[in-house]
């Protein structure tokens, strides 16, 4: 089979191309939404993955270190015919030390919600060399048909200690964005700035917060650690798997989270 891509490169950039003419029967992934994509699709396929790749349970492939520290070495041990990655959950250099040894790297770039349908869809096919899966087709329908769309203008922390929020251009923002929630710090310079907790508790850029919305992850926020912080407003305590992956977990995110934000805000 022969497959093309830009090695390296996410789809809003551009760069080499590259023609690969051999079968991919080996992937190591470097992102758990990737891993849950890849292993949905076609699980033999995956002989790597991070130790954050959480889904599915006990997936039985070697593990190859964090997202931000791999270990390289392990995954050219490996020997596997492409890496897949992602330009912001992986470093440069490690994916650079990868192609300096001859391993192909994919590396997709996902910052809204439309673009990570593409991203999969390329990551999947011309990538992998699968045929396109039906739960990604069954992911678009569900977003296209989103029927619980709420009004309501949030702010996003994603971790405490510093506290750090959601600011502009971050999935999450989209997805909650396809919802009706209005994330305050959308303009905001910074993709997730350090901000102090009155500030967050206060005026935030053109327009006042009603609402917290407290995912599980990357921070685990929970009933008894984040709403205590906020306490004028109206907390969602939201699955960060559905707000911030990208995989076969977009087909339940919509329903799931409309969930969290409707028991939040009745």
């Amino acid at each position: 089979m022969s497959w093309a891509y830009g090695a390296g490169m996410g789809s809003g950039q551009t760069g080499r191309t590259r023609t690969v003419r051999r079968a991919v029967t080996s992937v190591v992934s470097l992102v758990p939404s990737l891993t849950e994509a890849i292993a949905a699709t076609e699980p033999g396929l995956l002989t790597g993955a991070t130790d954050w790749c959480t889904h599915p349970p006990e997936l039985p492939v070697t593990r190859v270190g964090g997202t931000k520290n791999p270990d390289v070495e392990r995954i050219l041990r490996l020997a596997p015919d492409l890496v897949v990655a992602n330009e912001e959950e992986n470093r440069e250099p490690d994916l650079a030390a990868l192609r300096a040894a001859g391993t192909e790297v994919l590396v997709t770039e996902v910052r809204t919600l439309e673009q990570s349908f593409g991203e999969l869809d390329r990551m999947l096919t011309r990538g992998c060399g699968l045929p396109r899966p039906a739960w990604l087709t069954d992911a678009e329908d569900a977003w296209r048909d989103v029927r619980h769309r709420f009004d309501a203008d949030a702010v996003v922390p994603v971790w405490r200690r510093p506290w750090m929020v959601l600011g502009r251009d971050t999935f999450a923002g989209s997805v909650l964005a396809h919802l009706g929630v209005r994330n305050v710090y959308a303009e905001h310079p910074e993709r997730y700035p350090r901000l102090p907790l009155d500030e967050l508790n206060g005026p935030a850029a053109s327009r006042r917060p009603g609402l917290v919305v407290l995912p599980d992850e990357p921070y685990r926020f929970t009933a008894d650690d984040g709403p205590e912080s906020f306490p004028a407003l109206p907390a969602a305590l939201v699955s960060g798997r559905h707000l911030t992956w990208y995989g076969p977990s977009l087909t339940e995110a919509p329903r799931e989270l409309a969930s969290a934000l409707r028991a939040a805000l009745r």
